[in-house]
């Protein structure tokens, strides 16, 4: 059930039913949610909270990197970040604030243009800000929570929390996050740094995943975690699985950890193929590969 909810302000968002997900996933695949709702802004983000029933599932998407959604779509609410929560802005104790919805890229260059360092990593990284933040994202040596000082939650009531970092337990590629709590925003510490070589240094990394990642393919970003003490990519491509193909998924010939939709994959599809390099790599070197993409929604009914 949608909103019940009467005695609020009128809602300043876009908000659509059956709306189909592949326009606004990275992988160009999944099928529809119930409802998607496309937020002004934090304050209307509340509101649209406080408007839903209490058992509706949420669901958070930004860029749609590093999540596959299955065919069958959604049930319950998706909120859409991107070009939403988009405010970023120095404050005056030199924190750089981030809301949720502004492409990682982004938040590197800014940071770059007022001479600060550290960040600079982030712009080899395929997200929103509010999905770093939930997976502890990382590129080239950096990952996101090592810069955050705070960060601002939105919880299932529409009720604003400010966290300071240490209050939560973070790990490689993961995060402890109370149920039914989403991160809106944060403030990142940067050390001073100097603009040209702020900017030098993230040219030079996006050269680097140019030269070393598919970016111009449709992908969900690296697929599996590295296991401790060594690289999932290796163990794929020697496990001979470098551009080995199920329907329209394939393993990228270029990068052996990310999947690639050639054109016509459906989710299943990738699914399968992830599921199957899997299995070979356990077989072969007795390593379980975990996934560092989320896998959500339902399957087609057959």
């Amino acid at each position: 059930m949608q909103a019940v909810n009467n005695n609020i302000k009128p809602l300043a968002g876009q908000l659509k039913e059956r709306e189909p997900l592949a326009r606004y996933t990275s992988w160009r695949v999944g099928g529809e949610a119930d409802y998607f709702y496309k937020p002004a802004n934090i304050e209307d983000t509340q509101r649209y909270l406080r408007s839903l029933s209490g058992d509706e599932s949420v669901l958070w998407l930004g860029l749609g990197s590093n999540v596959l959604v299955r065919d069958g779509g959604v049930r319950g609410v998706v909120i859409y970040t991107r070009g939403c929560l988009k405010r970023m802005e120095q404050t005056p104790d030199e924190l750089l604030m981030v809301e949720a919805g502004v492409p990682c890229a982004l938040v590197a260059k800014f940071a770059a243009e007022k001479n600060l360092s550290g960040a600079e990593f982030l712009a080899g990284i395929p997200g929103t800000m509010g999905g770093a933040l939930a997976m502890n994202a990382g590129a080239f040596g950096g990952e996101t929570w090592h810069l955050v000082k705070r960060v601002v939650m939105l919880n299932r009531h529409g009720d604003l929390i400010e966290r300071q970092a240490n209050e939560f337990t973070v790990g490689y590629r993961s995060v402890s996050v109370a149920e039914d709590e989403w991160f809106v925003a944060c403030y990142l510490d940067l050390p001073k740094g100097v603009h040209e070589e702020g900017r030098e240094k993230i040219r030079q990394l996006l050269a680097k995943r140019s030269k070393t990642q598919p970016t111009n393919i449709p992908s969900g970003g690296s697929v599996f975690k590295n296991p401790e003490g060594d690289y999932a990519a290796r163990l794929i491509e020697a496990t001979g699985l470098k551009g080995y193909r199920l329907g329209g998924a394939q393993v990228s010939e270029k990068h052996a950890n990310f999947i690639l939709n050639t054109g016509e994959a459906t989710a299943k599809d990738i699914e399968n193929l992830i599921d199957d390099v899997k299995s070979q790599v356990k077989e072969q070197h007795g390593v379980l590969l975990e996934t560092e993409i989320r896998i959500i929604g339902e399957e087609l009914a057959s």
